[in-house]
Order: C-alpha cells, then sequence, then structure tokens
C-alpha cells in the first residue's frame, strides 16, 4: 500500500488522527517529522492542528512545519514561546540559553519545575515540546548569544525570537539579525508591563527603541516579573511570529505595542 492510499483510506474528510499517524510511521518506516510533512503535503492535516483550521489553511500548516524559528531566551517569555510555537506547528525550532533554572523562576517559567531546578532551560524545552508535539525538531543550544556566535546560532532560521532578559544582548540580537537578513519580534516585561514590536531587517527600530539607555539590566530588576506578564506578551509574540511566517496581517512594524496590564491599557508607539 503507498502513503497517499494510505492516507485516503484513514483520513476523516482531511483529518488524519494520532493512532492513524503512529501506524502510518510504523508501517512505511517513518520519523515523526517526515510522516507529518507527507500528510501535508498529501493536501490532510494531522488531527492536533484541526482547530487551526478556521484561520490557517492545510497549505499555511505545511508552510509553518518548513519553517525554522530561533527563540533567544528560554525563560519567562521564552518557555510560553516555545510551547506556542509547537502548538502552533512550526516544525523546527532552535532553543538558545545558557542558564539552568533557578528557584527563582518557578514563579513565571513555563518550564520550570521543583524537578528541574539546576538542570539546563534549552534542554528542558526539547524535552516538554517532544511531550506536546513530537513531529517538532527542536535544537538545543547551551550558550550564551553574542555578535560573535549569533550567525552561527541563527544559520538556517527564516525568523528570530527576542526572550532575552537584557538590554546589550538585545540589541546584539538585531545586529546579527539585520545582517542575516531575518526579521526579529522583540518582546520584554516587566512588573504589570511590557511590550512587543517586530523588527524588520535594517529598520534601526531596535537602536531607536534603546537610544538613551546608558547600562544597567533594565527596570524589570526593580519591578519584578509577576506569573501573567510573560505569558500576555509571549503569546503577542508568538502572533507576530505566525503572521510573519504567513506573510500575513499588519505586523508591528516601526511601532511598539505598550502593554499596561495594571490599567488595561494597550498604546501604539510609532518609532
Amino acid at each position: 500500500m503507498s502513503v497517499k492510499r494510505f492516507l485516503a483510506e484513514k483520513a476523516d474528510g482531511i483529518l488524519l488522527s494520532w493512532v492513524d499517524q503512529r501506524e502510518m510511521m510504523a508501517r512505511f518506516e517513518l520519523d515523526c517529522a517526515a510522516a507529518e510533512e507527507l500528510i501535508l503535503q498529501g493536501g490532510y492535516l494531522p488531527a492536533r492542528y484541526q482547530r487551526n483550521q478556521q484561520m490557517i489553511s492545510t497549505a499555511q500548516q505545511l508552510q509553518l512545519f518548513q519553517s525554522k524559528v530561533a527563540v533567544v531566551g528560554c525563560g519567562g517569555l521564552g518557555g510560553y514561546i516555545l510551547e506556542e510555537l509547537a502548538r502552533l506547528g512550526v516544525g523546527q525550532i532552535v532553543a538558545i540559553d545558557p542558564d539552568v533554572f533557578e528557584e527563582h523562576n518557578l514563579n513565571r517559567q513555563l518550564l520550570s519545575t521543583i524537578e528541574l531546578l539546576g538542570t539546563s532551560k534549552a534542554d528542558a524545552a526539547v524535552k516538554r515540546i517532544a511531550e506536546i508535539n513530537p513531529a517538532v525538531s527542536v535544537s538545543a543550544i547551551n550558550a550564551a548569544f553574542s555578535l560573535e556566535n549569533g550567525s552561527e546560532l541563527l544559520d538556517g532560521a527564516v525568523l528570530a525570537i527576542d526572550a532575552v532578559d537584557n538590554i546589550p544582548t538585545r540589541l546584539e540580537l538585531a545586529e546579527i539579525c539585520s545582517q542575516l537578513n531575518i526579521p526579529l519580534v522583540h518582546g520584554a516585561i516587566a512588573g504589570w508591563y511590557g511590550q512587543v514590536m517586530t523588527v524588520s531587517p535594517g529598520d534601526g527600530s531596535m537602536q531607536k527603541l534603546y537610544a538613551n539607555w546608558s547600562g544597567g539590566k533594565g527596570i524589570e530588576a526593580g519591578l519584578g516579573n509577576p506569573s501573567f506578564t510573560p505569558a500576555v506578551a509571549a503569546s503577542l509574540q508568538v502572533a507576530e511570529a505566525c503572521k510573519v511566517l504567513l506573510g500575513q496581517g499588519r505586523g508591528l512594524n516601526k511601532r511598539m505595542l505598550s502593554i499596561n496590564l495594571l490599567d488595561m491599557q494597550f498604546d501604539e508607539i510609532p518609532l
């Protein structure tokens, strides 16, 4: 039996269940990623994505699956971003973070657990995504992003997402993305507040945003970070990423969305 015939016989309309996908993998000796790509190329849809269908077509789902996204930082923002990208169906993810989980991460970082204290954040991303969506390929990089290694770390990515916790690294990330001609979705949080924008290669938005920065880690050190602010900002970043990958909608280019959860106020700031 051919793959084409198998899909035609097993699919419920265009949907293929996880049980049938596993049978397909065993019968045709395919790994999960290869099976998912064949399913999508055949015009069928793994049933896990059926609730995407009203806004993302099967062809667009394949487009997401064939995209590679680098997430720089696997902590407060990064954990939610990684989770949502995997559930969305982005097929290749690079998870970059040099740090291990510490006790103060437990209040907000999705990937952190008591059992994982002292272990790699990037490695935790690989394990978590394998449990959510085993068709997604995740590369864990236990290294700090810098100008020296940035081009190598982002190699092959069509989009980078900023989930770092300091301004110098953020500016270096924007510089490398500009050099590689790939867009960057920026996000930052502090206390009740956050901000999100999309940086097109060479537009200088990040440099404009931090033109008055004179040193130090940023206001988050003084305002802290609760559980809900990273979830909000990260979700907005993933929405921006989805639009960039699919070429849809109006992105936050040359404008920043300012988030004030204390007063439930969202403002657009031109850059």
